[in-house]
C-alpha cells in the first residue's frame, strides 16, 4: 500500500503545464497508469504458479520497472533540473549506471555519446534544444539479452 501511494505521488511531481508545453514527452513525464496496470498484471501472473512458472512474469515486471526507472531519471535530469548524480542517487543506483541507462531512454538516448551514455554534455544539449523546441527522440532499443551459443 505505501508503495503505491509513492507511485501515485510520482504521477503528481510534474507540473500539469509542463507536459502541456511538451507533448512529445507526454508519455514519460509521467508514471503511466497503463505501465503501473503491466507491471501489476505480471505480478499478479506471477502469484500463484510454481517458481518456474512464475520466472517469466517477473522478468518481464522487473524490464518494465526498470524502463519506467530510466525514463523517470531521463525526465529528472532533462526537465527538472536533477544532476544525473542525484537522479541515479534517487534511484539507488551509482553515478557511473545512470548514462548508459539515460541513453536507453526515448527523450536522452539520441544524445548517448559513442561510448553508450548520456553525459552532462549530453544533458545540457538536450536541455537546449528541449527549450527551443527541436529535442530529438530516439529510435526505440531493446535491451541486450544473453544468447546462448549454438550448440556444434
Amino acid at each position: 500500500m505505501m508503495g503505491h501511494r509513492c507511485l501515485e505521488w510520482a504521477t503528481l511531481a510534474l507540473p500539469a503545464n509542463a507536459v502541456d508545453a511538451d507533448p512529445q514527452f507526454m508519455r514519460y513525464g509521467r508514471v503511466m497508469p497503463d505501465d503501473l496496470d503491466d507491471i501489476r498484471a505480471e505480478l499478479d501472473a506471477a502469484e500463484h504458479v510454481a517458481a518456474a512458472e512464475a520466472l517469466p512474469h517477473l522478468r518481464a515486471a522487473a524490464e518494465r520497472l526498470s524502463g519506467l526507472i530510466d525514463e523517470s531519471m531521463a525526465q529528472a535530469v532533462l526537465s527538472e533540473g536533477a544532476s544525473i548524480r542525484s537522479a541515479g542517487a534517487s534511484a539507488g543506483l551509482s553515478e557511473n549506471a545512470v548514462g548508459p541507462r539515460l541513453a536507453r531512454t526515448r527523450s536522452l538516448g539520441a544524445y548517448a555519446n559513442a561510448d553508450g551514455r548520456v553525459t552532462a554534455t549530453g544533458v545540457q544539449r538536450a536541455q537546449y534544444d528541449h527549450e527551443n523546441g527541436e529535442a530529438r527522440v530516439a529510435d526505440d532499443r531493446k535491451p541486450l539479452r544473453f544468447k546462448p551459443r549454438r550448440n556444434t
